[in-house]
């Protein structure tokens, strides 16, 4: 059965000298800072939309990446995964998200492990919703 999360944010003001907070309603986990400087240069403890995709998309290919290897009969002992979503404010648009992943693997080649992660890339849902812009990976095996 589908499952639906949902996020609510709140803004205040123009999108320049403006800003809001994101609420994550569904988990009631967190609430978080946003604003357009956070967005288009960088602002400490302050998030933006691709600091969230980011968020999503390093869990998302993880969960991904773990059933694959599991299903190759090479479950991993760990997976530690980050997304750098790369956001350009002239245009303004997402141009991209790299997938940095280091595992540990018994009893896995690096070749297999290469074809794997890219598997994981392909079938993870944050990715396949990502569709529009490049993902790439740098894949390590520890």
């Amino acid at each position: 059965m589908p499952k639906t999360s949902e996020a609510t944010t709140v803004w205040k003001g123009d999108l320049t000298s403006g800003s809001g907070t994101v609420q994550l309603d569904t988990s009631n986990a967190a609430s978080f800072p946003v604003n357009w400087k956070a967005r288009a240069e960088g602002d400490a403890g302050v998030t933006n939309p691709e600091e969230l995709i980011a968020a999503a998309h390093a869990s998302c290919f993880s969960m991904a990446f773990s059933n694959v290897l599991k299903e190759n009969g090479t479950p991993p002992e760990q997976i530690e995964a980050s997304a750098a979503v790369t956001f350009d404010p002239t245009k303004p648009a997402i141009t991209g998200s790299h997938l940095t992943v280091r595992a540990t693997v018994p009893g896995l080649e690096d070749a297999d492990f290469q074809r794997l992660a890219a598997a994981a890339k392909g079938g993870c849902p944050v990715s396949q919703a990502l569709a529009g812009i490049e993902i790439t990976i740098d894949a390590t095996l520890a």
